[in-house]
């Protein structure tokens, strides 16, 4: 076993893992094409990791865009009681 590199430090280990210049996460459409080799699952691949790529390139990771999507869905008034119980 190699003895880590004496620049890096234990802040580093809550970075995101990386395969080359794509987040490990957007490379998980293409395990799934490399068991099943068609058009259709090169082309799932190729979109999956480009809007996994964009997502991480403004700095959302698959949880945070969730609950923004979802917020922006919900809109700005909130209700803090059922509708059925006023």
């Amino acid at each position: 076993m190699q003895a880590p590199k004496a620049d890096s430090s234990w802040r580093d280990s809550a970075r995101s893992p990386k395969l080359w210049v794509f987040d490990a996460k957007a490379s998980f459409p293409l395990l799934i094409m490399s068991f099943h080799i068609t058009w259709g699952t090169f082309a799932f691949a190729m979109l999956a990791t480009v809007f996994f790529s964009m997502l991480n390139k403004y700095g959302f990771s698959l949880p945070v865009f969730y609950r923004y999507i979802r917020s922006n869905l919900a809109g700005p008034r909130k209700i803090s009681s059922p509708r059925w119980m006023q």
